[in-house]
């Protein structure tokens, strides 16, 4: 297997093994509030509790998968228990009467999958090897590849030809990540030896203490700035449906395939701002930091929001063209993918070494928190109007990089490791 922009084989790995997860997630998911509301008869709001429900446990079992697999566990045993549980839970959602349980099952699975997997990556590379970070963002290329072809492969066959069907692909998606992952362990890190976990707190804590405080307040800057950026599956998702032409001749664009452009940009991104990363134009090129990295995406995703209220400003209560949605994904994916994946690899890189998994859960803890306010914040679009709710989503996300930013200037003038990433 060659190498893949350079990096070990292992990547490539992982990679694959993530994107048919990923598949395999976002597919059942795609189908859960539809197969809820239109086979199983469920009330809307109650379809939308338990899919909110859902939604925030599959971002905190990590955090009791982490755990277990840094203490007792190991990566790799974690990642098949959790890729077989996960299989188990998509083709139980074949019987009704299990249904809770499937879902259960899914995000118990979840949690010993999500934050071992990824927490891998970082131990193809010695710690301060350049390709490194933008390793972290390959990976998160594998991650919306899968997203992007969820909804088209598992959706199609669930609507088309039975619920079931698309339950069961998702099912079958899980089952070929995890034979991806066990025919391709050999390019993958060993397991370290694990310590006793008294040893093991008591030697890493004292020694590793101080890069925690820097992880807890990034994670922080991250939760205020997922709440704007999560707006974009929620609040604007209603705008494109009512405050866009989306007329193509005599033809109507589907609201919801906008929402296909943020994966399709990231795979079409991604490379190319990897490239523009490892470019060897000087013996030594500028790199920014993984906190500047992330200040700047964040300062993109701002400044899409606010471009998109001064464009509704503009229009004057008019339909505004459908070209000005997918330009505006375009800035606001090549932001994200300044912060998102840079973030992941910031918890991995700066993790106690005992910790790895755990600590890479509590990126995804961030993820979960940072939800919940976006939650909330959507609801404040009901009391504005469009251009107002995105110049404030503009101004949080502003708000986040400005945090961002300030420790990345904190830790440059402490010579922290923070900053060659």
């Amino acid at each position: 297997m060659p190498p893949w922009f350079g990096q070990p084989r292992g990547l490539t790995i992982l990679f694959l093994t993530e994107m048919w997860e990923k598949l395999s997630f976002f597919g059942m998911r795609a189908l859960l509030v539809y197969y809820m509301v239109k086979h199983l008869h469920f009330a809307q709001d109650s379809a939308s509790l338990v899919y909110g429900t859902y939604a925030a446990v599959v971002y905190l079992t990590p955090i009791a998968g982490g755990y277990i697999s840094d203490r007792w566990l190991g990566k790799r045993r974690a990642i098949v228990i959790g890729s077989i549980t996960m299989a188990i839970g998509h083709f139980l959602m074949a019987f009704e009467p299990l249904f809770y349980v499937a879902m259960a099952t899914i995000a118990v699975g979840n949690g010993l999958f999500l934050p071992n997997l990824p927490s891998q990556i970082g131990q193809l590379y010695e710690r301060d090897d350049p390709r490194r970070q933008s390793a972290y963002s390959i990976y998160y290329l594998g991650v919306n590849l899968g997203a992007f072809f969820a909804p088209l492969v598992c959706g199609t066959l669930g609507e088309l030809y039975g619920w079931h069907y698309g339950f069961g692909a998702a099912g079958i998606g899980m089952c070929v990540g995890l034979a991806i992952y066990l025919a391709g362990s050999r390019y993958l890190p060993r397991e370290e030896a694990r310590e006793s976990p008294v040893h093991a707190t008591r030697d890493a804590l004292p020694r590793e203490a101080a890069p925690i405080g820097l992880l807890l307040a990034t994670a922080l800057a991250v939760i205020v700035f997922r709440a704007a950026y999560e707006q974009s599956g929620n609040a604007m998702a209603l705008w494109m449906d009512t405050g866009v032409d989306r007329s193509v001749g005599s033809l109507a664009i589907p609201a919801t395939w906008f929402q296909s452009l943020n994966p399709l940009f990231v795979f079409l991104l991604t490379p190319l701002v990897v490239a523009y990363w490892n470019r060897d134009t000087a013996p030594r090129p500028y790199r920014p930091g993984a906190l500047r990295r992330m200040s700047l995406g964040a300062f993109g995703v701002a400044l899409s929001y606010l471009l998109l209220c001064g464009v509704i400003a503009q229009a004057g209560g008019s339909l505004v063209h459908w070209g000005i949605v997918v330009a505006f994904f375009l800035l606001y994916t090549l932001a994200e993918i300044y912060i998102l994946p840079v973030g992941l690899s910031l918890f991995a890189t700066l993790s106690p070494s005992r910790f790895t998994a755990t600590t890479i859960a509590a990126w995804f803890l961030a993820s979960f928190a940072g939800n919940l306010l976006a939650g909330y914040v959507g609801t404040w679009w009901s009391s504005m109007s469009p251009g107002a709710f995105f110049g404030a989503m503009g101004l949080i996300a502003a708000a986040a990089g400005v945090a961002l930013l300030s420790l990345a200037l904190m830790q440059q003038r402490a010579g922290s490791v923070a900053q060659p990433l």
